[in-house]
């Protein structure tokens, strides 16, 4: 019997914070009731592996049997539905009335895709509130399917690696808790929306820089006013556009190091856009450059018994629908540690921890360690060997109106395929990968060409 439609998408889709796959039933299922009824429901598939490849199985009134018992026995029972669904037994949890819930193992909860066993002091964060509605989980009235862009939901899928064959979007965003009978979310809008401020005003970023120390003299400004992702990819490039760089020599071999290392950058522009409080309105998230540090500050702060100590070693995510959606697409880890890969890539490169403060606003204070005049070398493909006298400093900044014959060939072939990768582009041109990379800076940099959606699958625009 085939797989019914909504199945077979469920299981291209993957797992996620609302699909658990299972090849076998186990009495271990019973720690993913009790995860999805403390967080906000969702569907075990007894009978696919890991690698969505559909094993099958059989729902004898034996087995319905024991996967209802599993259920009445969880404290407090969690009322499920069971059924046969296709190749697949499909077993529905509803987002419990009465958290928290617990199963003989202890209490669970739904972090991506990953089912996770809480501590003490977990449960008595998440459950505070556990009555409101997240903002990002409303749905937007005024927005409907065609106010969003379908360009933007394929590249996610590309680089999510969904294939949804002939699956419409409604049933695709639904799969993704994105969208439902009543519309489209406030997630989705801000995910996937052609002009997302149109409905929601706060989905915005804005990209200062300053002369000196302090916030008077602002010679670079970009307000960014689109989708979460192009919001994380734009402040990634302003923040690297705008700090040194510098490259180190070990042995043989050249590493280029930022001010801030990049994976620093990335990391915490993400945790800024996934635990943003967007319901505060009127408010953006705001980047701030220095002479002497990179402040980001985001709307919101710590969530109620989370304290700087513990941040990073506890997850609570404000926005889970988002963080999952940027996790799929490889922006964040599953497991909310964040903050604890932060430090430990600021102490292997001997750079000071950030300062944070945390009000009704989260700030996150990097401070800038070499202050340097930017220095770039010779391309050169990172990690190979290189000889001695073959790498040339220069200091000469790139007018905006110039580009040399590097970069037209870049231009041209991205005019002519939006979605080349950079190692098409090296071979096409037959440049190093570092330096296609260096060149792609430059041009975001001067305005030329921008990215539309993630690194992994999305595509380049160009503005001119």
């Amino acid at each position: 019997m085939p797989i019914p439609e909504r199945i077979d998408l469920l299981i291209r889709e993957g797992e996620g914070l609302f699909i658990e796959f299972k090849e076998h039933f186990t009495p271990r299922i019973a720690e993913d009731m009790v995860a999805f009824a403390n967080t906000r429901g969702g569907t075990i598939l007894l009978g696919v592996k890991d690698d969505r490849t559909v094993a099958g199985e059989k729902c004898t009134n034996v087995l319905k049997a024991r996967i209802l018992s599993l259920a009445r026995n969880c404290s407090p029972s969690i009322e499920i539905s069971v059924r046969q669904a296709g190749d697949v037994v499909a077993v529905m949890v509803p987002e419990g009335r009465e958290k928290p819930y617990s199963c003989s193992s202890g209490y669970f909860r739904r972090l991506d895709a990953v089912t996770q066993k809480m501590t003490n002091h977990e449960l008595r964060i998440i459950f505070r509130e556990t009555d409101s509605v997240r903002f990002e989980q409303k749905v937007c009235r005024e927005c409907s399917i065609k106010d969003l862009s379908a360009a933007k939901i394929k590249d996610f899928c590309k680089a999510a690696s969904i294939s949804h064959g002939n699956t419409g979007q409604d049933a695709l965003l639904e799969g993704l808790e994105l969208a439902g009978d009543k519309g489209i979310t406030n997630a989705g809008v801000m995910l996937f929306g052609k002009n997302p401020v149109r409905f929601i005003h706060q989905c915005s970023m804005l990209l200062l820089a300053f002369k000196g120390t302090t916030s008077v003299d602002i010679y670079d400004r970009m307000d960014v006013k689109d989708d979460l992702i192009i919001q994380f990819n734009e402040a990634v490039t302003f923040i690297k556009k705008h700090i040194n760089r510098r490259s180190i020599i070990e042995g043989t071999y050249r590493r280029d190091v930022y001010e801030v290392p990049e994976p620093v950058i990335r990391e915490a522009v993400a945790n800024a856009i996934v635990h943003r409080d967007y319901a505060m309105t009127g408010t953006d998230i705001t980047i701030s450059i220095f002479d002497d540090r990179l402040e980001i500050k985001n709307p919101g702060g710590l969530l109620p018994g989370v304290t700087e100590k513990t941040l990073g070693k506890i997850s609570v995510r404000r926005n889970p629908l988002i963080s999952e959606m940027f996790n799929r697409i490889d922006i964040i880890e599953k497991a909310g540690t964040g903050f604890g890969r932060m430090r430990e890539a600021l102490a292997r490169e001997g750079f000071p921890e950030p300062e944070i403060q945390s009000e009704s606003f989260f700030f996150i204070t990097f401070r800038r360690v070499y202050n340097l005049e930017l220095t770039v070398h010779e391309p050169a493909v990172s990690k190979e060997k290189i000889d001695e006298g073959t790498i040339k400093k220069t200091s000469k900044k790139t007018s905006k109106k110039t580009i040399n014959k590097t970069n037209k060939k870049i231009i041209d072939l991205l005019k002519n395929n939006p979605e080349m990768t950079l190692q098409e582009l090296s071979e096409a041109i037959e440049l190093s990968l570092i330096g296609v990379r260096w060149n792609i800076d430059k041009l975001r940099e001067m305005g030329y060409i921008r990215r539309i959606g993630p690194d992994k699958g999305g595509h380049w625009e160009v503005l001119f």
